[in-house]
């Protein structure tokens, strides 16, 4: 019985390790060429957007445009939200105005999800969603490494949001989404 627990004990840290990538998984830290605050920041969405990833990149077609209800959306629409999210950050805290009309006409749909996208967003393989989140991410790591900490304390657009918030709101958006996620994948039959 003892050898059983311990090898049941060992097996759970086993699995623990494997899971976490070992201690430094664990670690947020400033990334090389960040500042730190936003160094740290950079690290937080890169764990999210990694653990978010690791969640849906090998799904099948049919588990990408799985829908739980007719509310609901799918995996790989939320992907595409959530990179259509971060691109319209990027022009908020940075360039402090909203989508453009082209801006707009290639993220709308995304953005705001719904009935309409839950007919158009189909039929694309789950890489093609996250290829396009890789593109903004890669696009908000360059942005966001230009920046100094001291940029995160300004105010956004003359509202009471600093850009540090507006990046947490992010961060805190990929969460929510991945326990949708995650929800959503234990559904599908």
């Amino acid at each position: 019985m003892n050898l059983l627990r311990n090898l049941l004990s060992f097996a759970a840290l086993l699995c623990f390790l494997l899971a976490t990538n070992g201690a430094e998984a664990q670690t947020i830290k400033a990334e090389r060429g960040f500042d730190d605050q936003i160094g740290a920041t950079f690290s937080m969405m890169e764990d999210l957007k990694r653990r978010v990833t690791n969640s849906v990149q090998n799904l099948n077609q049919a588990e990408t445009d799985f829908l739980l209800d007719s509310m609901a959306n799918s995996p790989g629409a939320m992907i595409l939200h959530l990179a259509a999210v971060e691109a319209y950050y990027q022009v908020y805290t940075f360039e402090n105005r909203g989508f453009n009309a082209a801006e707009k006409a290639k993220w709308e749909l995304a953005l705001n999800l719904g009935d309409e996208a839950r007919e158009e967003l189909r039929g694309k393989p789950m890489q093609y969603y996250l290829d396009i989140w890789d593109e903004v991410r890669a696009e908000s790591k360059r942005l966001l490494k230009s920046k100094e900490d001291d940029w995160l304390k300004e105010k956004v657009n003359g509202t009471s949001m600093n850009n540090y918030w507006a990046w947490y709101h992010v961060m805190e958006h990929q969460a929510n989404h991945m326990g949708q996620i995650r929800l959503i994948l234990k559904r599908i039959p």
